[in-house]
């Protein structure tokens, strides 16, 4: 059974090495998106809607209130008669002490608070909408730099591949001048030619793997996946998408998001033009009590209806109506200026991808004239009719035509992803 379980373990972990040794592009956006710092804000901003609603609703409970006073008065109320004057000797009208002390419990019930609870509670919730929103829009842009640097790496990789075949080329080309050489067909000068372009083709090779190493590091710290040099990046299809509305853009949802902010805004307000109406108890122990000719000791209670009415929230309320008003209207010109620019992006996005088709009919067809060249010029030099710097200008040529195709089928690649971008087509 331990043999068992050991194995099940060993094959996973053999699975999991499997799995990051092959990346599509979805597999970054993926991965891009759980690793982003941003993420994990989302989850915070969630948890303070959630805190906010709850306290607000606390609103509703009955609310309790305890206080005590202890007081020194320099004088009290006092019954400005004098008994005596009227015959009423030994008479003596009780008053209050100096020292007065008391406790007292409030408890209050709203019974009804205008709906600004309510308001309130709408007001968190299309707030955290708003926020959350914005963070989607700044994690969607994530997408676009994914696009920047994974192609980036396919860049790399074609050029890496097609530099090792032209070595290999440049070598077997070497060999045979070589041997023009020995029977004094070619001459040295020939031979220099071809070692110089081998030279350069070292040069370049360094160049695109320190690119491509420059990308993966990169993209490992974007993702979080652990990236190998050879890790096979897989090339998406040529699905060139169909050009529609951007409705699904995260920047629509956070307009909307804005909107029905600025809009419980309205609710909030009228809110506050309602009368508040609550129960209340009060109860209390202290000297004096309720009767203020009693100078001891005494519990006593008060309960009743209390109505707040705060009429200068009606002083700037049309102002305040306009004020909101305003901040909708920005918010959608935001949405049209952003609408407009997105149209705008759309036909050059699709300008640049018919761009790069057309480019690419050509492409194959220059191949195949740059290598008939290259070939007649070996012949050439195999009949000691050209030099070895001409062979090369035909090698180098033939090797150029490749690396602009190579370039152009990424370049077409990365126009058909940007596009997606722009539509949130992916």
């Amino acid at each position: 059974m331990k043999r068992l379980f050991i194995i099940s373990i060993l094959v996973t972990m053999s699975a999991f090495c499997v799995a990051q040794t092959r990346i599509t592009i979805e597999d970054c956006y993926s991965k891009a998106r759980e690793n982003y710092p941003l993420i994990r804000k989302l989850g915070l901003v969630e948890k303070t809607k959630d805190y906010n609603v709850k306290n607000l609703n606390k609103g509703y409970l009955p609310q309790l209130m305890f206080s005590s006073k202890v007081t020194y008065q320099s004088d009290v109320t006092k019954i400005p008669i004098d008994l005596e004057a009227i015959g009423l000797q030994g008479v003596e009208i009780p008053h209050l002490s100096q020292d007065q002390y008391g406790i007292t419990l409030d408890l209050n019930q709203t019974i009804w608070d205008g709906g600004s609870i309510k308001s309130a509670k709408n007001a968190v919730k299309s707030s955290y909408e708003v926020e959350r929103n914005n963070i989607e829009v700044n994690l969607y842009s994530v997408n676009e730099r994914i696009n920047q640097i994974y192609f980036g790496i396919l860049l790399a990789d074609a050029q890496i591949e097609q530099n090792r075949l032209l070595k290999i080329f440049l070598t077997n080309s070497y060999e045979q001048v070589e041997s023009y050489v020995k029977n004094g067909i070619a001459n040295q000068s020939d031979l220099d030619a071809i070692k110089v372009d081998i030279i350069k083709a070292e040069q370049n090779e360094t160049d695109f793997i320190t690119v491509k190493k420059s990308y993966i590091s990169i993209l490992s710290k974007f993702t979080g996946f652990d990236i190998d040099f050879n890790t096979e990046f897989v090339k998406p299809a040529f699905d060139r998408p169909n050009a529609g509305n951007v409705d699904r853009r995260p920047e629509i949802s956070l307009f909307d998001a804005q909107v029905m902010k600025y809009r419980s805004d309205y609710s909030r307000l009228n809110s506050g033009l309602y009368p508040h109406f609550s129960l209340f108890v009060t109860g209390g122990y202290g000297k004096p009590g309720l009767d203020m000719f009693e100078n001891k000791f005494s519990p006593y209670y008060i309960a009743g209806i209390k109505l707040n009415w705060n009429i200068g929230n009606f002083y700037s309320l049309k102002s305040q109506r306009k004020l909101i008003r305003n901040n909708i209207d920005m918010v959608e010109n935001q949405r049209e200026m952003f609408l407009f620019n997105t149209d705008i992006d759309i036909a050059q996005k699709e300008f640049i991808i018919d761009k790069y088709i057309n480019q690419m009919k050509y492409d194959d067809e220059i191949i195949r004239l740059k290598t008939s060249i290259r070939k007649a010029s070996e012949a050439k030099i195999a009949n000691g009719t050209i030099s070895g710097t001409d062979l090369m200008q035909a090698i180098n040529d033939e090797h150029a035509a490749i690396q602009s195709k190579i370039t152009h089928e990424i370049q077409l690649l990365l126009s058909i992803y940007d596009f997606k971008y722009v539509l949130n087509d992916f």
